[in-house]
């Protein structure tokens, strides 16, 4: 007995109601997301044949620029908010709500802790010119004594967040005393283990670096 052929309709998907949905998103991400800050500063980092990857959250960042001058930042805004609430009660600050909130959606601060309050009270074009002359964050090689204050940044820092990762990214121009002073800091609060920011260059042939990073990985140290 023959079978009866159904004829072949074309399928059609009505695709209107995933466009708009897309588009909406799109919308979205676009009205919500907040940028990145911009930083202070430019640094030109050293190279070096390092290949150890960066933490990529719960990072303190010290940067060390041309002139020498120290700026902290961390990169967690929730956490940020908890650190100046307690270096601002340590350090007696008094400042306002609207000042603290400023401080958490900010980027690196290298003021003193004098100038803070009129620093985070200004608006962003008098920031970015006060940025230019600040001295940076004083730092000593003593972490107990009140001209420190970049120890008193990292104090609180960790008091906020254990877990930080802390990044040095320092000029190639800047002087080794500058950096030294830092370390010597970390030191004081019993903190051996940071990373240096660096930019990556090929490995120079011919060096136990290069021998050792070309050996199969059977033998590789």
């Amino acid at each position: 007995m023959p079978h009866a052929k159904l004829p072949r309709k074309s399928t059609h998907i009505d695709m209107t109601a995933m466009c708009d949905v897309a588009f909406l998103l799109l919308t979205f991400f676009m009205l919500a997301t907040k940028f990145k800050p911009e930083e202070p500063v430019v640094v030109k980092t050293p190279s070096s044949i390092s290949s150890i990857p960066l933490p990529d959250k719960d990072i303190m960042l010290l940067t060390v620029d041309s002139k020498g001058r120290i700026f902290f930042a961390i990169d967690n805004k929730i956490k940020r908010k908890a650190l100046i609430d307690d270096i601002a009660y340590e350090r007696d600050l008094k400042l306002t709500d609207a000042e603290k909130t400023s401080f958490a959606l900010g980027a690196s601060v290298g003021i003193p802790l004098n100038q803070l309050k009129s620093y985070l009270s200004a608006t962003p074009e008098q920031q970015k010119a006060m940025d230019q002359v600040t001295p940076g964050i004083p730092v000593d090689t003593t972490v107990n004594v009140p001209t420190n204050e970049l120890a008193s940044w990292i104090k609180s820092a960790r008091n906020t967040n254990p877990q930080l990762r802390i990044c040095i990214k320092a000029d190639g121009e800047a002087s080794y005393p500058n950096v030294a002073r830092i370390i010597k800091t970390l030191e004081g609060w019993k903190i051996f283990k940071f990373n240096l920011i660096t930019n990556m260059k090929s490995i120079p042939p011919g060096t136990a670096a290069y021998a050792d990073s070309h050996a199969p990985s059977s033998e590789k140290k």
